[in-house]
């Protein structure tokens, strides 16, 4: 036994490490929950200040970031299964292409492709979230942030990622998928690569699409063309670079003054 076996579980509040005793709900949990005493009326302008300072740090850490694409997928995923050596080896792939690899900082898949970014000698970063249960920043991470509240994780990850690559994953997944698939539908941001990775896993989801969205005149058959679905690591890195390149046509012929 080491010398702080007899220590509490590790808790993440935010930025801060705290091995003290843990709180039984997050941050987003008290923001959120009404129910109780009425003291929120006194607290919930001051939480306005907490707020704008996990945005600031969170600016901050990432301004000067080179260009970055997010990899999202589940903290489950094993480390001995093929999904996370294809985390490893799109992370891996992203680093020699030159971008930067973002993830939920967690384990599992997120672990692979911050894995592989910092073995191919890239740019490996973590931006973690305050949860009731342990999870952490994985040991392959560069540079890490832990947020307390996932709307401003959720902006850090739309701010500074040029791409959305998503790997087999739960509902944490899922939710990234379709905030980002909503704020290109909506253009609310540039639009940008949108790729699912791995075509047996996914498939379900595009046909279910498909066959029900599309066919009840819930979304348009165009907006399907939003997702682009792989089992190549290279199919991926094409679709971002062509996604560069014509951001980059579009730019030119804006500026052009004839």
């Amino acid at each position: 036994m080491g010398p702080h076996s007899d220590r509490p579980t590790t808790n993440y509040r935010g930025p801060i490490l705290d091995r003290r005793q843990r709180e039984e709900t997050t941050t987003d949990q008290r923001l959120l929950d009404s129910r109780g005493a009425s003291d929120w009326l006194h607290t919930d302008p001051w939480r306005v200040l907490r707020i704008q300072s996990e945005f600031v740090e969170g600016f901050g850490a990432l301004a000067e970031m080179p260009s970055a694409v997010t990899v999202f997928g589940s903290a489950r995923t094993p480390v001995d299964s093929d999904e996370y050596e294809l985390g490893r080896r799109v992370g891996g792939e992203l680093a020699k292409a030159g971008y930067a690899v973002i993830t939920g900082g967690g384990p599992g898949a997120m672990e692979a492709a911050n894995r592989g970014a910092s073995e191919a000698g890239g740019f490996s970063v973590g931006l973690g979230i305050e949860l009731p249960f342990e999870q952490g920043l994985n040991d392959w991470v560069d540079l890490g942030v832990n947020f307390r509240y996932f709307f401003v994780r959720k902006t850090m990850f739309v701010k500074y990622s040029q791409a959305f690559v998503c790997l087999p994953g739960g509902f944490g997944t899922l939710d990234e998928l379709f905030e980002a698939l909503t704020l290109v539908q909506t253009r609310k941001v540039t639009r940008f690569p949108i790729i699912l990775l791995g075509t047996a896993y996914w498939s379900g989801l595009l046909d279910w699409i498909r066959g029900t969205l599309v066919e009840s005149g819930k979304v348009s058959a165009t907006d399907v063309d939003l997702l682009q679905c792989t089992d190549s690591v290279e199919d991926v890195l094409a679709a971002i670079s062509a996604s560069r390149r014509e951001d980059a046509d579009s730019a030119r012929v804006e500026g052009d003054p004839s």
